[in-house]
């Protein structure tokens, strides 16, 4: 057994590869054939044992959305946890309370009252609980691509295989074809589909009266491949469930806190949610996570709950901060003008390289679905395009069903120059395989 504290600053990736082989669970896995070890960030900027920089385009999932080592946070981080790091939801302590006062004031709409946990698996899990308890109802609605965390409940009202690991997820969740209109489900055309894939929500709805509590989606969807839903189809899909009295549960992990060019990616269309999901970009690093609902739905959360670590002082102060520094800095007004300028970018980059099939996405949250001449995804182009990048000093993420969509999701800081930077080595990256790929035929 290793000492504690045998790891070293500078440690080579090779060490750290054993120590993961030896040490934690096969299902972790990692980009990159030959992973460096990050070790510190700045702002936009990671760096790894090396000392080699890298612009970071996929910020830890859409976490750092107010960049890596952000001043203003890790002062209120450090200050409350010289003070005191832990006592429990169970005594009343100042920070989570006020975290709960400053997200119900960013929260549009009549969201209000919220349960912390640590997780984004967590509040899911929690937002589908307190879905049964508001409506007496067991079952729930879940769209074909989506995915909703690794918990067992959530894991099962995850659309994609790919992240479906239990091979027998409970029985009480229902699938809905998801609004992919680039690759649609019901292979139908945008121009005279109908919104078929809304009305199939209440068709099942029809077929099961009075046995769902609610439906659960992503504004947008994440690692189902940055797809955007049509016009129309959330404002068509609640008026199924409000017939039906059945709940809305908007997961905003990847979308909420301005990535999308709107506090929340559900405010693109005119909806109101009855719950809604946030972790993520919520700590700006730090674990923390909650559910939030109007105050009829919450009424129904009576029993005596506990969270451990939820609402943790040191996290709590830390998302405040991250809140006020969202406000201070408008990041939805600067991830839309950034998303646009990216936009405009990679359309151009686009129409110069035919693997693309569509660029797609909002705010600084886009996606470059890339698919061979025959219409296949491009699995390995795509893990190719990342494997450039990086050798370049660049990070990005890859999404969608078949890992062939190149995702690009930076912090919201990023600034002009550093959106060209990434167009540019983007571009170089596609020169790159297109030189391999010549190569090799």
């Amino acid at each position: 057994m290793s000492a504690l504290g045998s790891a070293r600053e500078g440690a080579p990736a090779s060490e750290m590869l054993a120590l993961k082989a030896r040490y934690l669970m096969p299902c972790v896995y990692h980009f990159y054939r030959e992973p460096m070890v990050l070790e510190r960030g700045e702002g936009c900027y990671l760096y790894d044992s090396e000392g080699r920089r890298y612009l970071d385009c996929y910020a830890g999932v859409g976490v750092t959305s107010a960049g890596h080592a952000n001043p203003e946070i890790v002062a209120a981080a450090t200050a409350q946890l010289g003070k005191l790091a832990h006592t429990t939801t169970i005594y009343l302590t100042e920070p989570m309370l006020r975290l709960a006062e400053a997200l119900a004031a960013f929260v549009p709409g009549d969201l209000e009252q919220s349960f912390f946990c640590t997780s984004g698996s967590e509040a899911n899990e929690g937002a589908l609980l307190l879905a049964k308890l508001a409506t007496g109802r067991n079952d729930f609605i879940a769209l074909s691509r989506s995915l909703h965390g690794r918990t067992y409940l959530t894991a099962g009202a995850t659309g994609m295989d790919f992240w479906r690991t239990d091979p027998q997820p409970p029985e009480n969740v229902h699938f809905v074809p998801s609004p992919s209109c680039g690759d649609c489900p019901l292979k139908l055309e945008r121009a005279s589909c109908g919104l078929r894939c809304a009305d199939a929500v209440g068709e099942l709805l029809d077929a099961h009266p009075g046995e769902v509590a609610a439906l659960i989606a992503e504004p947008l969807h994440g690692n189902g491949g940055i797809v955007v839903p049509p016009a129309g189809y959330f404002e068509r899909v609640q008026a199924h469930l409000r017939r039906h009295g059945v709940l809305l549960i908007m997961d905003e992990a990847q979308t909420g806190f301005c990535r999308t060019g709107k506090r929340f990616g559900f405010e693109h269309w005119d909806i109101a949610p009855d719950i809604v999901t946030v972790c993520k970009a919520l700590g700006n690093g730090l674990p923390i996570a909650a559910f939030i609902a109007t105050r009829a739905v919450a009424a129904a959360y009576t029993k005596p709950g506990a969270s451990t670590f939820g609402g943790n002082l040191v996290c709590s102060e830390a998302a405040r901060a991250t809140l006020a520094f969202h406000l201070a800095h408008a990041l939805d007004e600067a991830a839309a003008a950034r998303g646009a300028e990216l936009e405009a970018g990679l359309l151009t980059l686009a129409g110069n390289h035919a693997l693309v099939k569509e660029v797609r996405g909002l705010g600084l949250m886009r996606g470059l679905e890339l698919v061979e001449a025959d219409g296949t995804p491009a699995s390995a182009a795509t893990d190719t395009l990342l494997e450039s990048l990086r050798e370049h000093g660049v990070l990005a993420g890859k999404t969608g069903p078949g890992r062939n969509v190149l995702t690009l999701m930076p912090p919201l800081v990023i600034t002009p120059e550093q959106v060209a930077e990434l167009l540019t080595t983007l571009d170089i990256a596609f020169a790159d395989l297109m030189t391999q790929r010549s190569i090799a035929a």
